[in-house]
């Protein structure tokens, strides 16, 4: 029996918010937004891929010290674009800041950008688009 990774949470300090954030600059499609009852949704953001990020608003007080800084500082979400210049512009266009500029890695072209909470995000546009 196969097993894959489904979703990977994203803590969020709202999640309207963290729609407007995926779905709004990133252009991630709204998988599901379902009322959970007591302000509780189940929402699920994602790319034509399958790669999909469950937005958890935050709920006590480290769940919100935890909000962009899930990974300890280091980048911890990953972004493939076909087209790095366009995807680039359309989430500085959004107020996304760039903490580099764009560099020729082995595997494509590679900048580091941080998300409204703080947490810190690759942009890459793979040189093997089967990646």
């Amino acid at each position: 029996m196969g097993v894959s990774l489904a979703l990977t949470t994203l803590v969020v300090p709202d999640y309207d918010v963290g729609i407007a954030f995926c779905v709004g600059a990133l252009g991630f499609d709204l998988i599901e937004d379902s009322d959970m009852g007591g302000g509780k949704r189940w929402v699920v953001v994602g790319g034509g891929d399958g790669g999909r990020l469950l937005l958890a608003r935050a709920a006590n007080g480290a769940q919100t010290a935890a909000i962009g800084n899930q990974t300890g500082g280091r980048v911890g979400f990953f972004a493939h674009t076909n087209d790095f210049a366009a995807t680039q512009a359309r989430l500085v266009d959004a107020g996304v800041q760039f903490e580099e500029q764009p560099r020729q890695e082995p595997y494509g072209t590679v900048a580091v950008f941080s998300d409204p909470f703080g947490n810190r995000w690759d942009l890459i546009e793979p040189k093997d688009t089967a990646q």
